[in-house]
């Protein structure tokens, strides 16, 4: 005996609703403001001191330590991540923009997962794969990070494609 009727069909409908579009909001802004905050981090002594050892392993980032002194590579990710925050941020007003700091963003989650495997110690000592080590979950996370990146650059794309062409011809 089916006990859901249409007038709960109806409610879990709404409540769907509110929910997919409440998580959709978090998943784009939370987006944004996780890279601006771990962006101003990396101006730190603190943050520069954390990204050391990671950097100076990595095929894709060690370059940067040979140019120039951890804080200033620091400092240069740290903007670059800020910069992509506030592009995500531009959705309201700019969809383009935001695309292209949604694509940014889902790069630099690329590069940061290629520091698995890249990076000494990411499994845990004498167990191996597939138990992660406190900095191994620390990059697993960036998968959905990744996918939050893309699904932004996605919708915001579509929505940059939904709006009205603006003519640049002058009016005679």
């Amino acid at each position: 005996m089916n006990m859901v009727t249409e007038k709960t069909k109806l409610e879990f409908a709404s409540i769907g609703g509110v929910l997919a579009a409440t998580g959709l909001g978090l998943l784009r802004y939370g987006l944004a403001v996780l890279l601006i905050w771990v962006g101003f981090l990396k101006f730190s002594a603190y943050g520069a001191g954390n990204i050391h050892p990671l950097v100076e392993n990595s095929p894709l980032l060690s370059w940067g330590l040979k140019v120039m002194t951890v804080q200033s590579f620091s400092n240069l990710l740290g903007g670059i991540e800020i910069v992509l925050g506030l592009l995500i941020f531009m959705r309201c007003c700019a969809p383009l923009a935001c695309a292209a700091g949604s694509l940014g963003a889902a790069v630099k989650f690329l590069i940061t997962l290629t520091l698995l495997f890249s990076t000494p110690g990411v499994f845990e000592p004498g167990l191996g794969f597939p138990y992660l080590s406190m900095n191994g979950q620390f990059f697993a996370k960036d998968v959905l990070l990744l996918a939050a990146a893309l699904w932004s650059a996605g919708e915001a794309l579509h929505a940059a494609a939904e709006e009205p062409v603006k003519s640049t011809a002058r009016p005679r």
